[in-house]
């Protein structure tokens, strides 16, 4: 990649109910159209918006709910580099937050809107839905087991396959054992 690559921030935001179904967006629009992601979008960066503000707007935005500060927490940061995209491949930071309560399926204001329909899914199922690559590999696994701590990765997608690598990582929990 020897041309300039332009670096984009987002947030990824993780809902889950008191079943333990995670808020997903059936996604209408790029990026990742016809796939599923968590609320999510990218900074204001010219009016100085910050993560954890972002993450407030876009759920907001997204599903009608005004959190208040307490009521997120910083789950993760991923950095991608060279992710493709349609209009060429872009460097991504992404700061993923967990909201630390469970949000009741009538706090949503709509299910439907221009970027596509909110569906709760059991945390069991997301694995097998259609989701980006870099997700089902790194970052979904990674943010259940970092639920309640905290989790640093970068991905190199400018190579084929993607390679990536945890930097940091507080308060895993122990990935389960396949049944023998």
């Amino acid at each position: 990649m020897s041309a300039a690559v332009p670096y984009r921030i987002a947030v990824l935001c993780y809902l889950y109910d008191d079943a333990g179904g995670l808020l997903l967006l059936h996604r209408l629009r790029e990026p990742n159209a016809g796939m599923y992601s968590p609320i999510g979008g990218k900074l204001e960066t010219g009016e100085g918006e910050g993560p954890h503000q972002c993450a407030v707007r876009e759920i907001r935005e997204e599903a009608g709910i005004a959190l208040r500060d307490d009521e997120l927490r910083l789950l993760g940061i991923v950095s991608e580099r060279g992710y493709p995209a349609a209009a060429g491949r872009t460097h991504w930071l992404i700061f993923l937050f967990e909201v630390v309560r469970p949000i009741g399926h009538d706090e949503i204001a709509r299910y439907d809107f221009d970027e596509g329909r909110m569906e709760w899914v059991p945390v069991d199922e997301v694995a097998a839905l259609a989701i980006p690559e870099t997700d089902r590999a790194v970052m979904w696994p990674n943010v259940r087991r970092h639920r309640g701590g905290f989790f640093m990765a970068h991905i190199d997608c400018s190579v084929d396959p993607f390679t990536w690598r945890l930097v940091e990582s507080v308060g895993a929990v122990p990935e389960a054992s396949p049944a023998s």
